[in-house]
């Protein structure tokens, strides 16, 4: 006994577990779980229209019963007229008897027929609603499938414009930022090691000096050339 309600009680605690991990499944994937309840409605709906089918066939049946039996009680009735016009007395009973008894059936079987149009009534209202709600629930799945992929899309974007979450692409086109930003770094340092050259600075200065060399020879020819004129200029009494 022990043993049985041991075994009962890890079967109950792996259903619990199947039952976990299943719904953790249809929460990542919905349209799993929009699908499998779509397939037991359209289970239950096919199951449905048998019963449907079945319940119509009844009827079928006892309206044809019926008929059939209406129609017998009809002809019986014809012949017991005859047999009372005729003074058939014997023949007359045993039809009376028989009319009683399809009197009788008859009115069982028109009983049997209304609540049999009711039943299929009923029936085709079920099916037809299960089948309205197959409808309903493909076009719930749809619909909210499409406002899940929106909704994971927004949440993509947001976490990526909050520094959460980065995708391969973003990523690769940092890594190539920080090259470009190293590469500019690297040559605006050579650049500067370039200009602290001891070279590079008496290249300066030299150029720097044949400047200043270049304007001093420039304001002797100016001064020599105003006091070559001063010379050649006639002097007034």
């Amino acid at each position: 006994m022990a043993n049985i309600n041991l075994v009962a009680r890890l079967a109950n605690l792996w259903a619990g577990f199947v039952s976990l991990w299943i719904s953790d499944v249809e929460k990542n994937h919905p349209e799993i779980a929009y699908q499998n309840a779509i397939d037991s409605m359209i289970d239950k709906y096919g199951k449905l229209k048998s019963a449907t089918a079945a319940i119509m066939r009844r009827r079928e049946d006892i309206n044809a019963r019926l008929t059939r039996e209406k129609t017998e009680l009809e002809a019986i009735t014809a012949d017991l007229n005859a047999a009372l016009a005729t003074g058939q007395d014997e023949l007359g009973i045993v039809l009376i008897q028989k009319k009683n008894s399809l009197d009788a059936s008859i009115k069982v079987l028109e009983q049997d027929m209304e609540q049999a149009r009711t039943d299929a009534e009923e029936a085709k209202s079920s099916l037809l609603q299960v089948k309205s709600e197959v409808q309903k629930l493909k076009d719930e799945k749809d619909r909210m499938l499409a406002q899940m992929l929106s909704a994971q899309a927004r949440l993509k974007i947001q976490n990526q414009l909050d520094g959460l979450s980065v995708d391969a692409e973003v990523r690769a086109l940092d890594n190539v930022r920080e090259h470009i930003k190293n590469t500019v770094a690297e040559a605006k340092m050579g650049s500067e090691l370039r200009e602290s050259d001891l070279d590079v600075q008496l290249a300066k200065l030299r150029q720097s000096s044949g400047s200043i060399t270049a304007r001093q020879e420039l304001e002797e020819m100016k001064r020599a050339r105003v006091a070559q004129a001063a010379a050649t200029t006639p002097k007034t009494i």
